[in-house]
């Protein structure tokens, strides 16, 4: 972190082994860490229920009136499940979005800058690094972007090393993050040493961490220097951890002996402790649910009321109303600002290698791509191989076409997952300052074009054309390619275009599979275009394998003439057509302009593919 800052780390479940890193890069001379004051935080979320008409909106209180300070140290957030421990700690790193978000954190005593998600390490429960890369490589790339290129390449390896050595990475720096290290993980970097590292290695070296945490064993609890208890969205404790147990005994809530605190809490507030049990008339076990609802919540607004009049309490309030006073922050305007400390071309350069190399790294996805295509071109160049110069070879030069054009849509199909699979990534490079939308987005859609796209569509076309023995001129095979590349290319931002802002990849290929069987419809080929209605026909400017279809047609039939032989009257006579007059029947305008609109039409609807994607991956919702 930077002079002061706050390093906060995700949701930690004790049976889970995640690893908290922050890849934040920080590696100044120890300084004073920041307290964070928290003043008033309430955090609403609206529900919808019903259908139409009937539809409801009612208001879920998620955070009520939460006030507290959390010093350098190691800050704890423990609560049940759905008490708030996530959206408490989302709000703290401004990462909540702010509809329905009201109260100040202040760093220091001061407002929280605008980026400062930017200036803070945040660390989820999932993992969100680049699998493919290895623990140093992933380093190296949030050291390139998010340390000014003011700082030369060797000093930024020197704080990588010092952060691996901080964080006992040293025997799998090297390995990847999906393989060797997930089993190193899982069986040595557990909770406990992950919780040792914070506290020994950041926490104690002055660095401010808050952690939500569900329920610790004793050995992490004590590790804790402060602690902040939730229940239903409010406060039931907020002070130093060592004297919870002190509070709780003064409230009449005694922790047996041999018990773990964090457990002796969560049993207090979900009401199974024996000290709840001992201090009612019945037994618990007898009441109904209406009852039992009834005590808990009993419990609850105790349990609330006995901190807001603790001398715990009071001592917190008189500590926020010396950080605020004299000062006014009400007509601060909310703000979620993203800054950058590298170059657009910086960043592009390291998001582009980056792309290539999980490519390179990920070779099965190329590969059967290319694979597939190879297997395709053979199969079809075997099927219509040497297609003859006569009546049958127009059905069966069309049939081919056809089969290109509309193959090379839905193995575009492929690409729906592009923004799917990273989303979490993404979402999490972004807000902290990694780099701009537009370089994400340029990135992946150039190693994608040009690796699963270009390429296979190259490979296809030059063994498929000569197979099935189309003209034989280079003018025409290069049209053809191009042709068929654009078609791809086109087909591919569609997909972009769909899947940009979906969650689900299964989703998107369904729409995007029903759209491509409508647009092979009104390609030319299954109907007969000039014969459709009016009211329909329009539709046939919305297709893509029309215009690649048309293109191809154009290049391969024109100059061309097929003859039949034909029994008229006892005599065989020879029966010729052209090309074009085969064109003319299918409404086709063959000229030079009649060639190249399709590419025009082809070129344009990319582009406005790309812009609709773009714009979807630059609005999604970024914020919990």
């Amino acid at each position: 972190m930077a002079d002061t800052t706050v390093q906060m780390t995700g949701d930690l479940n004790n049976n889970e082994s995640r690893t908290p890193v922050s890849t934040r890069m920080s590696f100044s001379s120890p300084r004073r860490g920041a307290t964070v004051s928290f003043h008033n935080i309430n955090y609403s979320v609206k529900m919808k229920s019903g259908f139409m008409c009937k539809r409801k909106v009612t208001q879920k209180n998620i955070l009520i009136e939460l006030n507290g300070v959390m010093k350098p140290g190691l800050n704890a957030i423990l609560g049940p499940t759905g008490s708030g421990k996530s959206s408490f700690l989302d709000v703290l790193a401004a990462r909540k979005d702010p509809a329905g978000l009201s109260g100040e954190v202040l760093i220091d005593g001061a407002p929280q800058p605008p980026n400062f998600k930017c200036l803070s390490g945040y660390v989820v429960q999932d993992d969100v690094v680049m699998g493919t890369l290895t623990v140093r490589e992933n380093l190296r790339f949030s050291a390139a972007l998010r340390l000014p290129k003011s700082i030369c390449q060797q000093e930024k390896d020197e704080k990588i090393e010092k952060l691996i050595q901080e964080l006992g990475l040293s025997k799998v720096a090297d390995s990847r993050v999906t393989n060797q290290i997930h089993l190193h993980l899982t069986d040595y970097m557990c909770n406990q040493h992950k919780l040792n590292i914070l506290k020994n290695q950041m926490a104690n070296s002055g660095r401010t961490i808050i952690l939500s945490i569900h329920q610790p064993r004793y050995s992490i609890y004590r590790l804790f220097d402060s602690l902040t208890l939730l229940l239903g969205g409010r406060l039931v404790y907020h002070g130093p951890a060592q004297d919870a147990l002190d509070y709780f005994s003064e409230i009449g809530y005694i922790c047996e002996p041999h018990n773990n605190p964090a457990d002796f809490f969560l049993d207090v507030i979900n009401g199974e402790s024996t000290a709840v049990a001992l201090n009612k008339l019945y037994d618990i076990e007898e009441l109904d649910q209406e009852q039992l609802r009834s005590s808990l919540k009993g419990i609850e607004d105790r349990l609330v009321e006995e901190y807001k009049t603790s001398a715990s309490n009071k001592q917190t309030k008189s500590e926020l109303e010396r950080i605020i006073q004299g000062k006014d922050y009400s007509k601060r305007p909310k703000s979620r600002t993203i800054t950058y400390s590298t170059s657009f071309c910086h960043q592009f350069n390291w998001v582009l290698k980056r792309t290539f190399r999980d490519l390179m790294l990920n070779p099965q996805t190329s590969l059967v791509q290319i694979g597939v295509m190879i297997f395709l071109a053979l199969v079809v160049g075997a099927i219509f191989f040497g297609v003859k110069d006569n009546m049958s070879g127009i059905q069966n030069r069309m049939g081919a076409l056809f089969f290109i054009t509309s193959n090379q849509c839905f193995s575009s199909m492929s690409s729906a997952e592009l923004f799917i699979t990273e989303r979490k990534l993404f979402v999490h490079e972004y807000i902290s300052g990694y780099y701009r939308v537009s370089v994400y987005f340029l990135s992946k859609v150039l190693s994608d074009i040009l690796t699963l796209r270009t390429i296979p569509a190259i490979i296809f076309s030059c063994v498929v054309y000569w197979m099935i023995g189309l003209k034989a001129s280079a003018e025409a095979f290069f049209i053809f390619l191009f042709s068929i590349i654009l078609v791809s290319y086109t087909a591919t931002s569609m997909t972009l275009a769909i899947s940009a802002d979906q969650t689900v990849v299964g989703i998107a290929n369904i729409v995007i599979n029903m759209i491509f069987v409508f647009m092979m419809i009104f390609s030319g080929l299954l109907v007969n275009l000039p014969s459709v209605a009016d009211w329909l026909n329009w539709l046939k400017y919305l297709s893509i394998p029309r215009y690649g279809l048309v293109a191809v047609e154009i290049n391969e039939f024109i100059g061309l003439t097929l003859c039949d032989m034909r029994n008229t009257s006892g005599l065989e006579m020879q029966v010729c057509t052209t090309g074009e007059e085969f064109l003319s029947e299918q409404g086709i305008t063959y000229s030079t302009w009649g060639l190249w609109q399709n590419h025009l039409a082809l070129g344009i609807m990319t582009l406005i593919f790309l812009i609709i994607a773009y714009l979807k991956l630059r609005f999604i919702k970024k914020f919990t």
